[in-house]
């Protein structure tokens, strides 16, 4: 059990909402930035129990902001935890948060779940996360559920928009680039990773994949690059 599970199951703070095995996802990308001085962001804000452990689990320099359409959120605002009230679906709030907040090195998106505030989110606030930084959609189930605007293999889901996420991070070796070329992703991207209803997203500046072969031939003619 790590730190954030122990939390969670002992929390007797406010009220926290999540499926258990997220813990292990949180921990595993979120335990380089504990003890430094991180800016986290999440959508949704619900009831400020999520905020609390983020703010007891990265420590005294964190920075915690939290992003809610229901002005009521804004009375879970405490010291560490700032709160914005607005549209997740309103690209022009999602533009003005940048300015707000500045260096962005987390950002949870556990918003409203529906497709196009996903793709919204994702399409605005991306390339404001730091270049070393990490982006987490989760929820993802709701890709699949026509409620929330998905469906299996729904052409608007998040699912599917992910899924052209793996094109482009392989995007360095594309034969057709008028279909699949290199894009400000492609050279952000280190590393998407998948788990049940989570993508993660590990940032890191990217150059253009080379290989090398060191040593020598064993048996004459046996490597056929071809």
């Amino acid at each position: 059990m790590n730190d954030l599970e122990e939390y969670f199951i002992e929390n007797t703070g406010k009220l926290i909402h999540k499926w258990q095995h997220y813990f292990e996802v949180y921990d595993l990308h979120f335990s380089r930035f504990r003890g430094r001085e991180v800016t986290v962001v999440e959508f949704g804000v619900f009831q400020g129990g999520s905020l609390q452990m983020w703010k007891h689990y990265f420590g005294p320099q964190a920075k915690i902001y939290g992003i809610d359409i229901d002005p009521r959120c804004k009375k879970l605002e405490e010291d560490q935890i700032e709160i914005f009230i607005g549209d997740q679906e309103d690209r022009n709030f999602l533009r003005s948060l940048p300015e707000k907040i500045g260096k962005i090195d987390i950002l949870i998106e556990d918003g409203g779940h529906r497709m196009t505030q996903q793709i919204a989110t994702f399409e605005e606030l991306y390339h404001h996360v730091d270049p070393c930084g990490l982006y987490l959609c989760e929820d993802l189930l709701t890709s699949y559920s026509k409620e929330y605007g998905g469906g299996y293999l729904h052409p608007g889901s998040f699912i599917e928009y992910s899924k052209k996420l793996i094109d482009s991070l392989h995007a360095w070796h594309s034969e057709d680039k008028s279909q699949l070329d290199v894009t400000p992703f492609t050279r952000s991207a280190h590393s998407l990773h998948f788990y049940e209803s989570i993508l993660v997203i590990e940032k890191r500046p990217i150059e253009q994949p080379f290989h090398a072969m060191t040593g020598g031939l064993t048996i004459p003619d046996f490597y056929d690059p071809q």
